[in-house]
């Protein structure tokens, strides 16, 4: 996932609102999102290769979603997969305060990462370059590869773009999908220095990138209603950008639900 915007009881009747894009390889394996077979109650896509996943819903509004955290090109092949942290918070029951402390504490395990976890009742964020989690404020927060709100012109602009969508009554998922399909690149001077040359900081500069072999995957938008409705709306994409297809999904969060059949860290 490399952009989220994610909305706070920001709006009076939608007391969480996530819009997010994730950009990968092509050929990098992964399953749609769908309801996983192995534990029905997680709403969420798949990464084949790494484990886990890059961000989901259960059927009791439990909320997570990972960003890498930008810092050149270099990785650690002996970290443990970032999809596990999204997996781990969605399996388990662990507060996101206690949560997003605990993954703090272990932070190291992991090549570099953002990660945000909650439901309606309380949204933590934990990075490991931040040197403590903390509980969000209600408000409007942008991630991308750096720590939450750092400006970078593409979180800038979806942040005001979401803001003004949610200050109307009623919005819909085709208009926060809109936010997440802007493919205008900023100019070089405004552009961060993550250490990966200035050719790959324009082609990661856009909302939505599309390139021959890397780009948005899809793009992803999740309400949480004041009466506990669930909509969860994605779109899929091929290479150059190309929409491949569109899923939509909504549910009632049920409080009682138990997660059963899933390792906690896979």
């Amino acid at each position: 996932m490399c952009l989220i915007v994610v909305a706070y009881r920001a709006h009076p009747h939608f007391p969480l609102v996530a819009v997010a894009n994730r950009d990968e390889f092509y050929e990098r394996p992964t399953e749609a999102a769908a309801f996983w077979q192995d534990a029905p109650e997680i709403l969420a896509g798949r990464d084949h290769r790494g484990g886990g996943t890059w961000l989901g819903v259960t059927r009791s509004g439990r909320f997570a979603a990972v960003t890498n955290y930008r810092q050149g090109l270099e990785q650690r092949a002996d970290a443990r997969s970032r999809g596990g942290l999204v997996s781990g918070f969605l399996f388990g029951d662990s507060s996101a305060e206690d949560y997003c402390a605990e993954v703090a504490a272990r932070a190291t395990d992991y090549n570099g990462f953002n990660l945000i976890a909650g439901g309606i009742d309380g949204l933590g964020y934990v990075s490991s370059e931040a040197p403590q989690a903390r509980m969000l404020a209600d408000g409007v927060y942008g991630l991308s590869n750096h720590l939450l709100d750092t400006p970078w012109p593409k979180v800038e602009r979806a942040k005001a773009t979401v803001t003004e969508i949610l200050n109307q009554e009623a919005f819909t998922a085709e208009q926060l999908l809109g936010v997440l399909a802007d493919r205008k690149h900023p100019e070089d001077a405004q552009l961060p220095n993550t250490g990966v040359g200035l050719a790959l900081e324009r082609k990661l500069s856009p909302v939505f990138i599309d390139s021959e072999d890397y780009g948005t995957r899809s793009s992803t938008v999740i309400s949480m209603r004041d009466d506990g409705l669930v909509t969860f709306m994605e779109r899929s994409f091929g290479p150059e950008g190309v929409d491949l297809e569109a899923r939509r999904y909504s549910f009632r969060i049920e409080s009682d639900v138990r997660l059963v059949g899933l390792a906690a860290d896979q």
